[in-house]
């Protein structure tokens, strides 16, 4: 299984609005793409940060070939729907994993 972890840290002032469309838009517009069987939504508590809060939101997926299906297909789209509403207000880091168990 692959875990595509998105970590986000955001100004404190679009906190909630972020949050709010990431539930009710960002999230299930991943889940539709059928490439991702589950997903976490974590807000990062220590270390906190002065300048903002950090959320990781991770989507798992079974396969590396599953995955480089969402890049060619979805990313592009949905990351410029995320980077249209919040650009330059946010710094996002994405990295895969592995999991065994």
């Amino acid at each position: 299984m692959i875990l595509y972890n998105v970590t986000v840290k955001l100004e404190f002032e679009i906190e909630k609005e972020w949050f709010k469309w990431m539930k009710e838009v960002h999230v299930p517009e991943m889940l539709a793409t059928g490439i991702f069987q589950e997903h976490k939504f974590c807000k990062i508590i220590f270390p906190t940060g002065e300048d903002g809060v950090t959320y990781a939101i991770q989507f798992f997926c079974k396969d590396m070939e599953a995955l480089e299906e969402y890049q060619k297909n979805f990313a592009k789209e949905l990351q410029e729907k995320h980077k249209s509403l919040f650009n330059n207000r946010y710094i996002a880091i994405r990295t895969l994993m592995e999991v065994f168990d």
